[in-house]
């Protein structure tokens, strides 16, 4: 069964955020600071594990695998990427029905062509709107609990414009979607206008430095947001700290730098003394 606490906090209706998580060390720190739900991202998620773009290229099995392994390694709720549902209706049922069995909370689902494109990078193609309507119905359809949210998402603003977006929210809001998902909205203004008028919860996407903007949390509450998700965040932190790093012990030899997460807390996170238990039981016992 899903976790509920993404149904109980939509109908809460107080705003949350939601960090995107892209390996497992960022889910033992989330699980440290105490979120109850994170964001399965599917770019991060696909660069850390293989080293390649957001475009389609990781496969349905090869994302399923790691959705399973974040929400086994993960005290939260799990909202994942689930893409396009890597084809067709058939592909859509298939991977609503395996992301719920593998652990996940919610789905997110696209209208772009496959292979699809990160939101916030260019030449993306959409399919047509009464396609993505019949996926979105197949995807509710599919699930095995009331629980289990159905998030749509919509890249209609780079080729359709606003009124594109509005227009697919709705109809993907009328298909039974939970929440609605306008992606890549250049600014406060497109964003107080799509939370204005669509009749469902909306997410916001805080993609750092992609097109839209980052605003505080309480203004995207204000806004009339839902909830936010965070995916590049965890990501890009990282990626900066090992770059400062990696060239101080290049340029400097320093490998003992200040600043270090912690390895005897790292390794208590990571499940160590469970390890050890069961070496002082079993191993050391003979």
């Amino acid at each position: 069964m899903a976790n509920p606490i993404l149904r109980q906090k939509l109908a809460n209706g107080q705003f949350f955020v939601v960090p995107g998580i892209q390996d497992m060390i960022a889910a033992v720190i989330a699980n440290k600071v105490g979120f109850d739900i994170v964001y399965g991202t599917g770019y991060w998620l696909t660069a850390s594990a293989w080293g390649l773009p957001d475009a389609g290229i990781a496969t349905y099995t090869e994302m399923r695998n790691r959705m399973e392994t974040l929400a086994r390694t993960s005290n939260a709720a799990v909202i994942a990427d689930g893409d396009t549902g890597y084809g067709g209706l058939l592909n859509v049922h298939h991977t609503v029905r395996g992301y719920e069995a593998s652990g996940v909370t919610a789905i997110q689902i696209e209208d772009q062509e496959f292979p699809k494109k990160c939101g916030h990078t260019p030449y993306k193609r959409l399919i047509p709107l009464e396609d993505m309507v019949e996926k979105i119905r197949v995807a509710v359809d599919a699930r095995s609990s009331e629980d289990f949210v159905v998030i749509a998402r919509t890249d209609a603003r780079e080729s359709e414009g606003m009124d594109g977006v509005l227009r697919r929210m709705e109809a993907y809001s009328k298909a039974g979607a939970d929440v609605l998902f306008p992606e890549a909205l250049h600014s406060e203004e497109e964003m107080r206008r799509a939370c204005s008028m669509l009749d469902k919860p909306c997410m916001a996407n805080m993609s750092n430095h992609g097109k839209t903007p980052v605003p505080p949390a309480a203004v995207l509450a204000e806004i009339g947001y839902a909830y936010a998700i965070y995916p590049s965040l965890t990501s890009l932190a990282a990626a900066a700290a090992m770059e400062k790093v990696l060239t101080d012990l290049k340029e400097n030899g320093i490998g003992q730098p200040d600043g270090l997460f912690d390895f005897t807390e790292f390794c208590h996170l990571i499940g160590f003394p469970e390890v050890w238990e069961f070496e002082k039981k079993w191993a050391l016992a003979k």
